[in-house]
């Protein structure tokens, strides 16, 4: 891989757009100079933004197109008026095309999914990509996966998303042998559906040594951190995903106005600023904002569409992180040794 790492920008995407896209981006070339970038989008609105900042103008070349996926279009209808000359479809097209190493869009999840899977096609052994996200837990941060990506899952699927989120756990958590559990409505083994049983049932026998598969995890084992990989399928995990983060602001707004109510409580949220700034900081979405999309022959990351720029810089970083250390290779890999015929493990046919 080149010293740089080059990252196509949908710089149409997400709610706020150009806007947010262009901050977002000289945010992240400070803190990590080495990238470069190609925007995708309408030029005569990217240009200005790019032209007053010098150092992102410096590494950035501007792709021209009119055409935006909308943040409301299902995924049929992105494909059909979007393929070949949307934002969205070029900057996963660059990285198809090996001009990109990552394309990151905060635009509509439905349709980048769809978008990416046509062009970039999956991983062989995989049927349907997942998105991972990063989870924030009272022990650090945790990935979970799928958030959203498809509906439904069989046992093999569940395996495999395991073995994916082991291998982002280790490049973007740093945990060489990253513990694994399997999001279940009990840790009881008879307990849950047959395809959530059986996934459990492929994880013991593997006796896998790069990842620690622990048993079955319940929602509240989530935000405990108790496992670094929480694995469900899409419908589970988008729920609990929306679930976490509407909670997140229950609690903010109900912090905010038990401060507000009284003097005593206003004196109460001078004296322990420095506190409620840390519980603030650790409950930010921002800071866990970009999901990996997993099991494309390509790397995506989808940002938070209603994100400021602080956000998009951090799943910009996500992004430059996993082409750094080189995650589409290692999950090719353990992947592989996933599907290994087990006669090729114990040396004889059974």
């Amino acid at each position: 891989m080149s010293q740089k790492v080059r990252i196509a920008l949908d710089a149409m995407g997400g709610d706020h757009g150009p806007a947010v896209v262009v901050a977002g981006a000289d945010l992240a070339l400070a803190r990590h100079p080495e990238s470069e970038f190609v925007l995708f989008g309408n030029k005569s609105v990217i240009e200005p933004l790019v032209a007053a900042r010098p150092a992102l103008k410096s590494v950035s070349r501007l792709v021209h197109t009119e055409v935006a996926v909308r943040m409301e279009d299902k995924p049929s209808q992105a494909l059909r008026y979007g393929r070949w000359k949307s934002s969205m479809w070029l900057a996963i097209d660059a990285v198809k095309k090996r001009q990109a190493d990552v394309a990151v869009s905060a635009g509509n999840t439905g349709a980048l999914m769809a978008m990416a899977k046509f062009e970039l096609k999956t991983l062989a052994g995989i049927e349907r990509p997942a998105i991972a996200a990063i989870w924030p837990t009272v022990r650090g941060q945790s990935i979970v996966l799928d958030v959203g990506a498809s509906i439904g899952a069989d046992a093999e699927h569940l395996a495999d998303l395991a073995v994916m989120g082991a291998a982002t756990a280790r490049i973007l958590l740093g945990v060489s042998r990253p513990s694994v559990g399997l999001l279940n409505i009990g840790v009881e083994e008879v307990k849950g559906l047959e395809q959530v049983r059986e996934a459990g049932r492929i994880l013991r026998e593997a006796e896998r040594t790069d990842l620690d598969y622990v048993g079955f995890v319940e929602g509240d084992d989530i935000g405990s951190g108790k496992v670094d990989v929480v694995v469900t399928e899409g419908f589970a995990g988008n729920i609990a995903l929306k679930t976490a983060e509407g909670t997140a602001r229950q609690i903010g707004e109900y912090i905010r106005a038990a401060m507000g109510r009284s003097v005593v409580g206003r004196l109460g949220y001078v004296l322990a600023r420095s506190a409620f700034q840390e519980l603030k900081d650790r409950m930010d979405p921002r800071q866990a904002n970009g999901g990996v999309f997993l099991g494309l022959n390509g790397i995506v990351i989808k940002s938070h569409g209603s994100t400021d720029a602080e956000g998009f810089a951090a799943a910009i970083e996500v992004g430059y992180g996993v082409v750094r250390d080189e995650l589409l290779a290692k999950i090719t890999t353990a992947l592989g040794r996933m599907h290994e015929p087990q006669q090729a493990v114990g040396g004889a046919a059974s």
